[in-house]
């Protein structure tokens, strides 16, 4: 399709994810505008570089920017796009659902932008809602607001993305599938029509009504977090039987085309904005429909575990009130989010106990500092935060970390105990000067 005849896109809401799509979208020849309440993020875009941390984001809306536009009138939004995209933060209530108050209120400005257009118009629900809300509650709002109902001169559609952080350029360039659930056949072909040019690869459409797609977008993570708690699991097991090894375990596990490689690897739990949210308002569905989600229920179970595990093992091996080193503080690498980040738990928990705790992050430091206040203190380099510490923790992937010196690791005749969370040290590298202990490995 030409840049002429492509729908003109608008996306609802600037943060960690709408401004990935924006500048994605704008990347593949669509003419976007952005929509937030927030000047900065809005004049943000209009500069052409945001103050989101994400790899590829910047470049591409440099690189984009004659087909970038963001503004805070929803109607100028609408007069300018074909389908809006609402990409807003559903955060979880007191019960574990997630809350709809922000998709509300955008499908209340988008139906009052909407009774003064003529013609089309399609809204896309991006952000994870509940089962039962998209043709519930906000489908009810956004007829009431727009004085119209869904149909052929309005679209709805719910459509999930399945991104992480750190690599959210490329997931949406390079998606497994694409879920939609549609009003009818019409917004689901348009929609359609946008993500086949969006994306580099023609990824399987999956195409269904509201209520499976939002189920299906909560139970692919809650699956995921199944196999990530499983492989924790089996560690747990490893270590305590001599000769185990839980990536012999998990490479022979994977190698079945039943059970598969990925999100397979014994080391710390999951954190961050979305599994264990969803994990929660996963049981808590079935809780409120009267079914059972005890595999869902035990996986949060086993996950919130491991800063205990982790916890003793640091116990085991270094006094209250020696200095414990932390590398890495946001929840995965090329992030600097430390929501629900088990690094920060860890922190917590040590200095808790009485331990000196000194921490280090290549991009989630000031988050996380800011977070855990005086009960730690932050290094100004890796090298510090090593030659200084009693016991180290490496506790995210980060590739900086690799490059960590064994002399940094010497201790005057003495042997530093390294706990390697994610195998990022070859232990044989360091033999002379400390232990390097991986999760799973039966010692």
């Amino acid at each position: 399709m030409t840049a002429a005849t492509l729908p003109r896109v608008s996306v609802v809401g600037l943060g960690k994810l709408g401004a990935p799509l924006a500048a994605v979208l704008a990347s593949r020849g669509f003419t976007v505008v952005g929509l937030d309440v927030s000047k900065t993020l809005v004049d943000a875009l209009n500069a052409g570089k945001m103050p989101i941390v994400e790899p590829q984001l910047n470049e591409l809306i440099a690189a984009h920017k004659q087909r970038l536009s963001a503004t805070m009138d929803a109607g100028e939004a609408v007069r300018q796009s074909d389908a809006s995209f609402v990409i807003v933060p559903t955060p979880s209530d007191s019960t574990g659902f997630f809350s709809n108050r922000f998709v509300l209120q955008a499908m209340e400005s988008l139906g009052r932008a909407l009774r003064n257009k003529t013609g089309y118009h399609m809204v896309v629900i991006t952000s994870t809602v509940m089962p039962g809300t998209t043709g519930g509650e906000i489908k009810a709002a956004l007829e009431a607001a727009s004085g119209r109902k869904v149909g052929p001169e309005l679209g709805l559609c719910y459509n999930p993305e399945f991104i992480a952080l750190g690599s959210v350029v490329r997931d949406m360039l390079y998606p497994d599938s694409i879920l939609i659930g549609e009003s009818d056949s019409k917004a689901g072909d348009m929609l359609q029509t946008i993500y086949l040019q969006m994306c580099d690869r023609k990824p399987p459409v999956q195409r269904m009504n509201f209520i499976n797609a939002e189920l299906t977008k909560i139970s692919v993570n809650t699956y995921v977090t199944t196999k990530i708690s499983y492989a924790n699991m089996l560690a747990d097991i490893c270590d305590r039987l001599p000769g185990a090894d839980v990536d012999v375990v998990t490479k022979a596990l994977g190698a079945d085309t039943r059970i598969g490689v990925k999100y397979l690897k014994g080391a710390m739990g999951y954190g961050g904005p979305c599994f264990p949210r969803d994990n929660v308002a996963f049981s808590a569905l079935a809780r409120k429909i009267g079914a059972r989600a005890d595999v869902a229920e035990a996986t949060d179970r086993i996950n919130n575990y491991q800063v205990d595990r982790l916890t003793g093992l640091v116990a085991k091996f270094a006094r209250t009130g020696t200095r414990i080193a932390i590398l890495g503080l946001s929840y995965k690498p090329q992030t600097p989010v430390v929501e629900e980040s088990h690094s920060v738990k860890l922190a917590t928990r040590l200095a808790d106990m009485g331990y000196v705790v000194a921490v280090h992050d290549p991009l989630a430091q000031d988050a996380a500092m800011a977070a855990l206040g005086d009960k730690v203190v932050g290094a100004s380099s890796i090298e510090g935060a090593v030659r200084d510490c009693d016991l180290l923790v490496v506790a995210t992937a980060w590739p900086e970390y690799q490059a960590i010196e064994p002399d940094w690791c010497a201790r005057n005749g003495q042997r530093l105990t390294v706990l390697d969370l994610w195998r990022t040290l070859p232990a044989a590298n360091f033999a002379e000067v400390a232990d390097v202990l991986y999760l799973g490995s039966g010692r």
